[in-house]
């Protein structure tokens, strides 16, 4: 307790790291102000909240503003959607490949694309956001008509660019990645009302199921962050380097292959694909016993068939983005051109083969770690746990939560690292030459 205690002063000891902080909290502040700002003409008392499916999830990810159609109400997904796309063109376009390879002026370019990719979807999901969510019992009539259309689809698209605007300004004011934190708070801003309506539901005679259920959930979140962050450490060595005419020996280092390498992504690749099923046989207008029957099978989080088939799309996916975040060619070249190399492996082609071989081998076992997350909300509600109380015992949302927060923590670790080692060498505790060391020669 101490030591957290003592964390916390250093923390906000530095006025740097303090200021970033405050930051952080002042643009989440606006975040969560906007989700609750009704879009013009919309009386939001007649407006249904979705409990399932891929606008429940939706509406998770952004703490309420999609069921509330305020101004953000499609946030920072539209930003998400665009990234995903111009990084899989990096990957089959060999044009978009070089361009991101030319360094700080690539990036600015790639970047400049995403956000007009951006302000075209979000324009084009604006329009069957307004048709599919929003009622017409719920807009007023003096409002109604083109102007209810056009003006709502200029505050939802200002509302996903100003969100996209203050995640880049957390990223660059602030401390970790803003665009993974405007999601995670909108995930965390759901979870003390699940609690409290949990709590609600058992009542004192469920007080020690609903203890036991704060036990599991704490074990399912150790295992989480456990998968984010294991790591195959393979076992790395530089050559002999002349370091100011002096002969250091080579040091030994390692290479950190992460057991999850996709991360989030397939599950939400996985779970995007699942709403397929019942979306078609419903657009379909089929209704026959057999579509009937395929569409409730796809609807039910609780069927064998709809679980064995997600385990396979998140199998399936997970060695996808795997194989295209993570550049085992890329690394061999690195290292032979840094004189790096793996013992007992030639460089070059073969450290690139040796790399795929391992990271086959520990991406199978992270895809069912991936699998056991992604079905625990689905076991939660079958198990008698509310539906919004069960969401954060897995899937998305756990993993998201659980990844953000140790990426922030780590980052604000690292800069304590940095101004401590800065303290140091300005009160001389570290001079520029060695004294008092003897050589052997």
């Amino acid at each position: 307790m101490n030591k957290l205690v003592e964390t916390f002063r250093n923390i906000f000891s530095i006025e740097d790291l303090r200021t970033r902080i405050l930051n952080i909290f002042l643009f989440l502040a606006v975040f969560r102000l906007g989700s609750y700002i009704v879009l013009p003409g919309v009386d939001s008392t007649k407006l249904e909240a979705p409990t399932s499916g891929i606008f429940g999830l939706l509406d998770t990810f952004l703490g309420g503003a999609f069921s509330n159609a305020s101004i953000f109400g499609l946030g920072i997904m539209p930003y998400i959607t665009a990234s995903i796309f111009i990084q899989l063109l990096t990957v089959a376009v060999p044009t978009i490949q070089k361009m991101q390879r030319e360094g700080e002026s690539g990036r600015k370019k790639l970047n400049q694309w995403t956000r007009l990719l951006t302000i075209a979807i979000t324009a084009g999901q604006s329009v069957g956001y307004i048709a599919t969510t929003i009622p017409a019992e719920a807009i007023f009539p003096e409002f109604s008509g083109a102007l209810f259309n056009v003006s709502s689809v200029l505050c939802l698209t200002a509302g996903t660019v100003f969100c996209m605007w203050m995640g880049e300004k957390i990223t660059e004011k602030g401390i970790g990645n803003g665009i993974s934190m405007l999601i995670m708070i909108g995930i965390i801003s759901r979870f003390p009302g699940a609690i409290i309506k949990e709590a609600g539901q058992r009542g004192m005679d469920g007080a020690l199921i609903f203890l036991l259920e704060l036990v599991v959930l704490f074990f399912v979140v150790m295992g989480t962050v456990m998968l984010t962050q294991a790591v195959r450490r393979v076992p790395l060595q530089y050559a002999r380097q002349a370091i100011s005419a002096r002969n250091a020996q080579g040091a030994r280092q390692y290479i950190p292959l992460k057991l999850n390498s996709s991360g989030v992504m397939p599950i939400i690749f996985a779970q995007s694909l699942m709403f397929l099923p019942a979306l078609l046989v419903n657009a379909g207008g089929n209704e026959s016993d057999l579509a009937a029957s395929i569409g409730a099978t796809f609807s039910d989080i609780g069927s064998w068939q709809y679980n064995l088939l997600f385990a396979v799309l998140i199998i399936l996916f997970t060695y996808f983005y795997t194989a295209i975040s993570v550049n085992s060619q890329q690394i061999a070249d690195d290292l032979k051109r840094n004189n790096g190399f793996i013992p007992g492996i030639k460089p070059g082609e073969a450290t690139a083969q040796y790399l795929d071989e391992i990271i086959d081998r520990i991406t199978l076992p992270g895809a069912l770690f991936l699998i056991a997350i992604a079905i625990m909300p689905a076991l939660a509600t079958e198990a008698g746990i509310s539906r919004d109380f069960a969401q954060f015992f897995g899937g998305t949302s756990l993993l998201i939560m659980v990844g953000v927060i140790l990426d922030t923590l780590q980052q604000i670790e690292s800069y304590l690292l940095m101004k401590q080692y800065e303290g140091m060498m300005k009160t001389g505790k570290f001079s520029d030459e060695p004294q008092n060391m003897a050589f052997a020669s």
